[in-house]
């Protein structure tokens, strides 16, 4: 029997709902997918300009435009007369943009220019970390190139995406290791320098010793910046923006460049110490260390061996000329002024001198052979130790000390400076709390000739002879120009009695024209005073001292100077006062 249509088509409609079913079960999932993503886009998208817009903005900004830090060119230091004692230059640094390269990326940048820079490729990231690898800010990594180093990298700069070469001003110290510990140096913001200067941005050029570092506010300058547009490569487009740097002020010093190099080189590679004053205001013409350092080292990045060679035995870091040392012999001067003001003695009172003296059994030996009865000029001519072993024991260490004092031992500044001391003349009592020890006559008879307890700085001897020079003041020592007529700055009166000052002068006087400093008398200078000293080194060779003033007919500078195991001080030190007196008197009249 045929099947009509009708019934062809009756027996087809249960397939057909079964499609239909399978069709609207697919749209409802898609529709829900549709929706899901719609919804997710949009949540997406309020987070992007809602919450988190101005990030973004900002960080589409920063892709488009960079923000490149000027720094300022420090001031500079001057001598007394404007001759630069440290200057700027223009010089080459490299500086990575945190952001051009993933932290994976910039590893294998590092150790690549490890091998250029010479900079350890964990030093660099360290860095990296440091500032950030999503900072938009620049991170230095290495300063003043090389002319070697900038063509060797110049030349394969384009496969190193995020790394540029930047010009900028570079700190210069022209005369090399000249005065470096009052210079001082300079290097890269510490993190204890980053705690305590919160606007120093990381990377920031510091003073870090010296007047680079004492003088910094004046220095440093304020920091300027450009603003500008980078394509996708960073190549620069156009300037956008642009904030001028402000340099720093210029700082002018007292010292004397032909005095400081007429010391340094008489001092040579010695260890030791020299200071030149102007016996009048305290001003510092010479303040000499050695041995020394260059500082010009330090505006590049410094290797671990030459800073382990800066740390080593030889200590060039330790400024000398603020060190206390025995005086010696040119501690006399101090006894005798204690013995006459003290009225134990008069300017005119004579000693009898022995070969040594007998204290509860122990010899005290005189210097050289006795030279029977003397007074006070005597005395410091010949450097009789009997004499003042005498002259200590009836004075009184309490007195000793108080003189030492308001001559300026333990009283003078040490100029802002780290790492120097100040010297010491302890009491009795202050030598039972410092060291919990009874004090013996020996102490005294010690004492009295600058060894022992007695400890006093170049810097120190230089104020003691000053104010022998000039009548009675006490001088402030100081190395700013600035400073030439503040109030804190200004010579205090001693109370030295003019008969007193007479009577030393004379001595003074003898030592250099018939004493040990006779070779001060030749001739090429004019007359001058002072004394030589020997100071005895436990273990080792005697240190050699001379400390003097001059002219003799109008005062006007007093010099000091220690050589470390110099043996006798007329040897070793009174030539290398003798180098800067003359200097001092080539462009000054008597």
């Amino acid at each position: 029997m045929a099947i009509s249509p009708l019934h062809s088509g009756f027996l087809k409609a249960p397939g057909s709902a079964t499609n239909h079913a399978t069709r609207t079960r697919q749209a409802i999932v898609l529709g829900v997918l549709t929706t899901l993503m719609t919804v997710g886009l949009g949540c997406r998208l309020a987070q992007l300009q809602l919450l988190e817009g101005t990030y973004n903005r900002e960080l589409a900004e920063q892709n488009r435009v960079r923000p490149v830090p000027i720094p300022a060119d420090r001031g500079r230091i001057l001598d007394r007369k404007g001759r630069i004692l440290a200057g700027n230059r223009l010089s080459r640094s490299v500086y990575l943009w945190p952001r051009e390269e993933s932290p994976a990326q910039w590893k294998q940048t590092a150790a690549r220019l490890e091998t250029l820079l010479k900079i350890p490729a964990a030093e660099i990231l360290e860095k990296l970390k440091q500032t950030g690898y999503h900072s938009a800010m620049p991170v230095r990594i290495s300063r003043d190139l090389s002319p070697r180093t900038f063509v060797l990298l110049s030349e394969q700069l384009a496969q190193f995406p995020g790394v540029e070469i930047w010009p900028e001003s570079s700190r210069y110290y022209p005369n090399g290791d000249l005065a470096a510990h009052v210079l001082g140096y300079i290097g890269e913001a510490t993190a204890d320098d980053l705690k305590a200067h919160p606007e120093y941005r990381m990377g920031a050029i510091v003073g870090q010793m010296g007047i680079e570092r004492i003088a910094e506010k004046q220095l440093q300058g304020v920091s300027g910046g450009r603003q500008v547009e980078v394509d996708a490569r960073g190549q620069e487009l156009r300037l956008l923006a642009i904030q001028a740097p402000v340099s720093g002020t210029s700082v002018q010093t007292t010292l004397d460049v032909d005095l400081q190099k007429a010391a340094e080189a008489a001092l040579g590679k010695r260890r030791g110490g020299v200071v030149a004053l102007d016996i009048k205001t305290g001003a510092i013409l010479v303040l000499a260390s050695g041995p020394t350092f260059d500082p010009n080292i330090f505006t590049r990045r410094i290797s671990q061996a030459q800073w382990e060679r800066l740390q080593g035995e030889s200590q060039p870091f330790l400024n000398r000329a603020l060190q206390g040392y025995p005086p010696g012999s040119t501690f006399k001067p101090v006894t005798a002024v204690a013995g006459i003001e003290s009225g134990k003695y008069s300017p005119n009172s004579r000693v009898g001198t022995y070969a040594y003296i007998n204290l509860g059994g122990h010899l005290f030996h005189e210097h050289g052979s006795s030279a029977g009865v003397i007074g006070f000029t005597q005395a410091l001519a010949v450097s009789s130790n009997t004499f003042f072993y005498q002259v200590g024991l009836r004075t009184g260490p309490e007195e000793i000390s108080k003189w030492s004092r308001k001559l300026g031992i333990g009283e003078t500044e040490i100029l802002g400076f780290t790492g120097g001391s100040r010297g010491q003349v302890p009491t009795p009592a202050e030598k039972e709390k410092l060291y919990g020890e009874p004090w013996y006559g020996g102490d005294t008879v010690s004492m009295s000739i600058g060894q022992g307890l007695v400890q006093v700085t170049p810097l120190e001897l230089a104020v003691i002879y000053s104010a022998i020079a000039n009548g009675g003041w006490r001088v402030k020592p100081h190395l700013l120009a600035s400073q030439n007529n503040l109030p804190a700055i200004r010579p205090e009166q001693t109370g030295l009695s003019p008969s007193t000052i007479s009577t030393i002068r004379s001595g003074l006087i003898a030592v250099v024209q018939r004493g040990t400093a006779r070779r001060l008398n030749d001739g090429s200078i004019p007359l001058t005073a002072g004394k030589t000293g020997t100071a005895e080194v436990p273990g080792q060779k005697d240190n050699a001292l001379y400390v003097g003033f001059g002219p003799v007919s109008n005062p006007q500078i007093a010099i000091a100077v220690v050589v470390e195991n110099g043996g006798f001080g007329a040897v070793s030190a009174v030539p290398i006062a003798h180098e800067v007196y003359k200097a001092y008197f080539k462009n000054h009249r008597p």
